[in-house]
This record gives C-alpha cells, sequence and structure tokens, in this order.
C-alpha cells in the first residue's frame, strides 16, 4: 500500500476556499457541537419583569454607596437571631 492510498481528497467549491473562516473538522466532532448548540438553544433565558429590574437597580445603587451586606455579615446576623 502506497501513502497515497491512505491520503483522502478534498474538494472546495470556490465560493467557500476564498473564506479566511473554512474549518473542517470530523463528523462526529462536527454531530456533538450541533447537539450542544440544540441543547444550549433549549435553555429558557431570563427575562425580568418590571418589578426585578427596578428592585435589580435598587440594589446596584445599595452597592454603589456600600450600603449592603456580605454573605458572611448576612450569616451572622441571622446566627445571632436563632
Amino acid at each position: 500500500m502506497c501513502y497515497s492510498e491512505l491520503m483522502a481528497t478534498l474538494t472546495i467549491p470556490k465560493e467557500f476556499a476564498e473564506r479566511k473562516d473554512l474549518v473542517a473538522v470530523p463528523r462526529e466532532a462536527f454531530e456533538q457541537f450541533v447537539a450542544w448548540q440544540k441543547k444550549l438553544k433549549s435553555r429558557k433565558t431570563f427575562i425580568p419583569t418590571a418589578a426585578e429590574k427596578k428592585a435589580l437597580a435598587k440594589a446596584r445603587k445599595n452597592r454603589a454607596r456600600g450600603s449592603h451586606l456580605t454573605l458572611h455579615e448576612l450569616r451572622r446576623t441571622l446566627d445571632r437571631t436563632r
């Protein structure tokens, strides 16, 4: 068996050959990628309500002013009230 028998020949149409972002991958890797994309798109996207947007803006303002508790401070406060 000669080396040329092991090599696959691939013909790329001219309209693709001129592109600089052409990538060749094995079919299995491509199919895994497509499955991952479908799974990613099937997840719901969080869309906040007007009230949630308002609460988030208020929280951001409080944090910018330094008027907030760290998680450690919150836990300490909660432990004292038990």
